[in-house]
């Protein structure tokens, strides 16, 4: 069962690696196929190859040529926030992802966790959603250079995998981004009287509606695009799904689906278990068209780490952790320490352990270096400054299959670095 659990990491992990046979040679490559079968604007030009079809992603493969050879997973989360360009160009683009890689290397990282559609919008050129503000300060406008390109490109070149992170019904939170592109979706829709439901308006922000199976489709295509052009390792859904449990968010499409069950002559759903069935549907469909493109392609899930919270939100984890063809790993954000008294950090990561009852589905456990050496919490996290390294042991003492960090802008920093230095230290 180890050996078996080790083989499957590695695929998961370093696709490319078992491929090209870089790690453990030929009989590993076939055990593990075997396994998987079973289930700008400053003028600066790129040197990134045309990744347009099948034969370029192979050549794009074929230049990852030094991985870690580690078994566990040490992602570290690259949110939008550390990504901000407002404009500055591809040169400064690359600068900052050339440091990203660095830093992420330096502090013994092998996989990045890259947000590539934070708001219903794009890091690369999509036939579905519009330009991310974030990289030109305007929602909408071609940066002049496609930034997923090259971070694929220079992440593998570093010998690190790469997920593409995807929030999937979040198209504004608040007033961000303040102004949405007359490409975007919910600008196209909103008056077109087929249409006007596909997207919904809340007080918080607004936000794609997952009753709607033609909205499911569009979310799944969006994904699939991103696998389609790009040789990515992964794609992520975080723990973005339904923003609310308030009745009026889906009351039309959820009467709707009340009053066909009545006519058809069957009992219908509750509210929270319709919301959840949405939320499945639209998780398998997007695991579906993702290996219907590459296979190796592995789909993970980041949900909080509070179950209750989870169910709340539409999102039925009991499920994906419990049947083939909705995930391939589940990474709770498991951002506690182990004095939090309503979420202690080993007894809930064994629970989350537990749950998995499908062979084929990693386990990976989020941990909160942006709390390590604050005040968070009550000022627990001051109180010692090895918590993160002592809950990477405890994850190893119940076989998970490796940590995610959230997030890069604290891997190097005066507030984290003792903490950062002792997680260095049971890495080696």
């Amino acid at each position: 069962m180890k050996h078996r659990r080790i083989l499957w990491n590695l695929r998961l992990r370093y696709p490319r690696l078992l491929a090209v046979g870089l790690l453990m040679g030929a009989v590993v490559v076939t055990m593990a196929a075997g396994s998987f079968a079973s289930g700008g604007s400053d003028g600066t030009s790129s040197s990134l190859p045309e990744i347009s079809d099948t034969e370029s992603k192979k050549e794009t493969t074929a230049q990852l040529t030094e991985v870690s050879q580690t078994e566990e997973m040490r992602a570290v989360w690259v949110p939008v926030m550390s990504l901000q360009m407002n404009g500055e160009g591809e040169a400064a683009f690359q600068k900052k992802f050339d440091e990203i890689i660095a830093t992420s290397l330096e502090k013994g990282m092998n996989t990045l966790i890259v947000h590539v559609r934070p708001f219903g919008d794009s890091f690369y050129p999509s036939e579905y959603f519009p330009w991310s503000h974030a990289l030109s300060g305007t929602q909408g406008v071609d940066p002049g250079y496609d930034p997923l390109a090259y971070m694929v490109e220079a992440a593998h070149k570093a010998g690190l995998a790469i997920h593409a992170w995807v929030n999937p019904l979040r198209i504004q939170a608040s007033s961000t981004p303040s102004i949405l592109s007359q490409d975007n979706p919910y600008t196209l829709w909103k008056g077109d009287s087929e249409k006007k439901d596909w997207t919904v308006k809340t007080d918080s922000g607004i936000y794609y509606n997952p009753a709607i199976p033609e909205v499911r489709s569009y979310i799944a295509d969006g994904v699939a695009e991103i696998v389609e052009k790009y040789p990515v390792d992964g794609v992520q859904f975080d723990d973005y799904f339904y923003p609310t449990q308030d009745e009026s968010f889906d009351e039309t499409a959820y009467q709707a689906y009340c009053d066909q069950a009545k006519k058809d002559g069957y009992s219908a759903l509750s509210l929270s278990q319709w919301r959840k069935a949405n939320i499945n549907a639209l998780v398998s469909l997007v695991y579906q068209k993702i290996k219907e493109v590459n296979p190796k392609t592995v789909f993970g899930i980041s949900p909080q780490g509070n179950l209750s919270n989870n169910d709340a939100l539409g999102a039925d984890v009991a499920s994906w952790c419990s049947a083939k063809g909705y995930l391939d790993y589940i990474c709770p954000q498991m951002y506690v320490n182990f004095e939090n008294d309503a979420l202690p950090f080993t007894e809930t990561i064994e629970t989350w352990k537990n749950l998995i009852t499908e062979d084929s589905i990693a386990f990976y456990v989020g941990l909160a270096v942006y709390k390590a050496g604050s005040d968070a919490d009550g000022g627990t996290w001051e109180k010692s400054g090895d918590i993160l390294s002592r809950q990477v042991m405890a994850g190893r003492e119940i076989d998970c299959d490796g940590f995610m960090f959230y997030s890069y802008d604290y891997l190097d920093t005066d507030q984290t670095r003792e903490e950062m230095e002792n997680v260095m230290k049971v890495f080696r």
